[in-house]
């Protein structure tokens, strides 16, 4: 594989700004913008929206999301965010009073809450992992698995510092021992490679304006066949079988649309986010999600040596995912850090003692050596 080169003339990035920041929000390029304004403009004129409308947008999306995440367009429903989608696996992974939901420490909200609620529904317990620093995440939650655990609720890298879960071991190790698998891949999916029939989850949600670089408020859900019959959270009328006939919606049927259709969120049939998402995940897959980690990797690892080369601390890449880097820093932060990095246009986020860099396609040598120049002074 040869490094992919500079895509910045796709967006409308100011040459004056170094946003690196993907992992906090991704930028949307000319094309998915374009592909957003075309549904915008449907909208604009209802009487060109037909009936079929309602439904070849989104399964156009259903069809990009196999094939970023693996699977069959079947196994995906539409979901609006992360929580949506793993409030539908919690309502269809049940547990027995006592068992264990393995998780994270530090693990991103909206992949705790959930299973807080449901063990406490349940009779159930969190079992939090931890690792010391500089130490991997996946011998850790290896470790953490036993004859207990109901299901393991992880990512494939953290969202503060991304380090990285081996999933397919994890995988292995859940079917080994009679536990589901369910993953947030928001910080992930598009910029590592992922597939669902090699890792087997029995739910993965991925929301997809970080590193999947669509537009806000649309998600997938991967939902393995087996899980495929179960109960939605909701029940809208487009999820149900022969919804396709505007005529005899009201003949009221107690069948869903195939497979995972049902869990599809109510007025999925949104055209600028279908067709932004869509437009987004044909780009990365133009590119290929293994060039984009391979380039983003040698980036950070360049990165990491020049940040080291003025004092900072960076983690080993072996523990982590190649598109994030993590600094810290050896003292205390230093004081408005973010503030000042913001005055200089360069664009980071600050996640406990750690300065999170997530570059993209759309920078250059300009805007990494931008960010070391602020550093370098900033710690005097």
């Amino acid at each position: 594989m040869s490094p992919i080169p500079c895509q910045r003339d796709r967006f409308d990035i100011p040459r004056e700004v170094a946003y690196l920041n993907c992992a906090y929000m991704s930028p949307l390029a000319r094309e998915v913008s374009d592909a957003a304004g075309k549904g915008v403009a449907l909208k604009a004129a209802p009487w060109t929206y037909r009936p079929a409308d309602f439904f070849t947008h989104t399964e156009a999306a259903r069809s990009r999301f196999a094939a970023l995440a693996g699977g069959s367009p079947d196994d995906f429903a539409v979901v609006p965010s992360v929580s949506y989608g793993l409030a539908v696996a919690a309502r269809n992974l049940p547990l027995r009073r006592g068992q264990e939901i393995v998780v994270l420490a530090d693990q991103f909200p909206s992949n705790l809450y959930i299973w807080r609620e449901h063990a406490i529904a349940c009779g159930a317990r969190i079992v939090t992992v931890k690792r010391e620093a500089g130490e991997a995440w996946t011998p850790a939650v290896l470790a953490a698995i036993g004859p207990d655990t109901g299901f393991v609720a992880v990512p494939n890298c953290h969202w503060a510092d991304g380090g990285l879960v081996d999933l397919e071991a994890v995988g292995a190790a859940c079917r080994k021992a009679g536990a589901a698998l369910v993953l947030d891949l928001t910080q992930s999916l598009g910029a590592l490679p992922f597939d669902a029939d090699s890792v087997q989850p029995d739910f993965m949600v991925a929301a997809c304006y970080k590193w999947a670089m669509g537009p806000y408020g649309i998600g997938m859900l991967y939902v393995a066949p087996k899980h495929q019959g179960g109960t939605p959270i909701e029940h809208n009328w487009m999820n149900r079988g022969g919804s396709e006939d505007f005529s005899r919606l009201v003949d009221y049927r107690n069948d869903f649309q195939p497979g995972a259709r049902r869990f599809d969120v109510g007025e999925k049939a949104n055209p600028p986010l279908l067709m932004g998402a869509a437009a987004a995940i044909d780009m990365l897959l133009g590119w290929g999600i293994a060039n984009i980690a391979e380039t983003l990797g040698s980036r950070n690892l360049a990165l990491g040596k020049a940040a080291r080369g003025i004092g900072l601390l960076a983690p080993d890449p072996e523990t982590r995912a190649p598109h994030f880097l993590s600094l810290g820093f050896p003292g205390e932060v230093p004081t408005g850090l973010p503030e000042r990095l913001a005055a200089e246009n360069v664009f980071v986020s600050l996640r406990g003692r750690s300065l999170r860099v997530t570059s993209h396609l759309y920078n250059d040598d300009a805007d990494c050596d931008r960010l070391i120049a602020v550093l370098r002074e900033a710690l005097g």
